[in-house]
């Protein structure tokens, strides 16, 4: 029997979390959730900026979108395979106001200020490089990032995967490490890192997504807690069991999945969904915006800026990129 029985581990320290405008594309409801009609929607794009008042520690969670992805191929922030193919048919949009121009307003830190970039994930709407923005910051993947994601674009021009990530380090661009653990359980995770070793942000090997796919768990002052679920599941409906996941048959023979392991994302939901009923904590999906649509959660909510939430309320209504 799955074990959920372990309590959230006590500590007065915390962190102050602020979500981040990613950007927005287009998606199909039947690719989310099994038995929906192939209707087009367009799904926003979270990421955060968090930051420890007493280690004065800088970090993103994920990246979202950027419009750079045009021009020569070392300054474009995507692989060819990804800015010819995923970007034109799903209509990406980059936020229009840049993360770190949204951190600079609300935080007043600027961008050299940043010194970790946590990446859920190497999806290109979580994930891209860093060093020309970031410029003193170090990115962290999960465990089995590199293997799965090996060769990248520079060798395998074919490659969705970013070869200045994850190609060799003499054609590698970006200072990157994989989290090293230790790993010990956080409530029903039975691997997750106590990442600033005070037990007020940890980071949580969430599988099912794909290799090396996290999620997080933070502290905030108030003493909630607050999951950033990234890509565990793609909407509220999956996370309550009011839908199922997609699992749809390709013509040309095959499965088509959001997930490369969908029991274990299955697995992986589950537990997110017993931190959430069972133990409180509030849960921000990396693309579920029914939090400001239905005014439920005011912690989420208190996590945008006062204007913001009027303006994605506005863009929400007409489905519009903002």
């Amino acid at each position: 029997m799955t074990d959920f029985g372990r309590e959230l581990p006590e500590t007065d320290a915390f962190v102050d979390v602020k979500l981040l405008n990613g950007g927005s594309m287009t998606a199909h409801y039947h690719k989310l959730h099994a038995g929906d009609p192939a209707e087009e929607f367009r799904m926003y794009n979270w990421a955060f900026y968090i930051y420890h008042p007493g280690q004065q520690r800088h970090i993103i969670w994920d990246l979202g979108f950027s419009s750079v992805r045009r021009t020569s191929q070392d300054a474009a922030d995507y692989s060819p395979a990804v800015a010819e193919g995923p970007f034109v048919e799903a209509h990406f949009q980059a936020p229009r106001e840049s993360i770190p121009d949204q951190i600079q307003r609300r935080s007043g830190v600027a961008a050299d200020q940043i010194q970790i970039v946590i990446i859920s994930h190497a999806h290109f709407d979580h994930c891209r490089p860093i060093s020309r923005t970031f410029v003193n910051a170090v990115a962290w993947f999960g465990p089995g990032t590199r293997e799965f994601c090996a060769p990248g674009h520079l060798v395998d021009p074919t490659s969705f995967w970013d070869g200045r990530f994850f190609d060799p380090e003499d054609r590698a661009t970006e200072r990157w490490q994989t989290l090293p653990g230790p790993w010990t359980p956080f409530g029903p995770f039975p691997n997750a890192l106590d990442f600033l070793g005070d037990g007020s942000l940890w980071i949580i090997q969430a599988p099912g997504h794909m290799p090396g796919n996290l999620c997080a768990c933070a502290r905030l002052e108030s003493g909630e807690w607050i999951l950033l679920g990234s890509d565990c599941c793609h909407s509220r409906a999956l996370l309550d069991g009011a839908k199922d996941f997609a699992r749809l048959s390709l013509p040309e023979g095959g499965d088509f999945c959001l997930h490369t392991d969908l029991e274990a994302a299955r697995d992986t939901v589950a537990r997110v969904r017993d931190l959430k009923t069972r133990r409180g904590v509030h849960v921000a999906l990396a693309h579920d915006t029914s939090f400001i649509e239905d005014g439920q959660d005011p912690v989420l909510l208190s996590l945008l800026d006062e204007e913001g939430r009027a303006e994605w309320a506005a863009a929400l209504r007409e489905q519009r990129p903002f």
